[in-house]
C-alpha cells in the first residue's frame, strides 16, 4: 500500500518526495545542503548528475511504501523512463532544514 506524500512524517523529507514527484529540479535543489552529498548502492556519486540522470531528466516518481526513523528511511516503488519501476530503499540526514545527505539503492 503507499502511503500518500502529504502522510509523511519528516516535513523536509515530504517537501523532497513532493518536489521529484512534480519534476521540479529548482525546488528539490533548494531543499539540499551546499554542500550535500549522496550515494547510489553504496557508491558516492556527483549528486548533481544523478538527480539529473535519474530523477529530473527521466521522469522519475516515488511511490512510497514505508517509512521510518521518524520519516526519514523509505522503502518506495521509484520508477524513471531508463530503469522503468524499482523496489528502493532511501535514507536522508536532515540538518538545520535542508537534506545534507541521502542515500539510494535497491531494496
Amino acid at each position: 500500500m503507499t502511503i500518500a506524500t502529504t502522510k509523511l512524517s519528516d516535513p523536509v523529507v515530504r517537501a523532497a518526495v513532493t518536489a521529484i514527484n512534480a519534476g521540479d529540479r529548482e525546488a528539490f535543489v533548494g531543499l539540499l545542503a551546499e554542500d550535500a552529498t549522496m550515494s547510489d548502492d553504496g557508491s558516492d556519486r556527483n549528486l548533481a548528475d544523478w538527480i539529473d540522470r535519474e530523477i529530473f531528466t527521466t521522469h522519475g516518481r516515488m511511490d512510497v511504501q514505508t517509512e521510518s526513523d521518524g520519516g526519514r528511511a523509505l522503502v518506495a516503488n521509484f520508477t524513471n523512463d531508463t530503469w522503468g519501476e524499482m523496489r528502493t530503499a532511501w535514507r536522508f540526514t536532515v540538518d538545520g532544514g535542508k537534506v545534507s545527505r541521502f542515500e539510494t539503492g535497491q531494496a
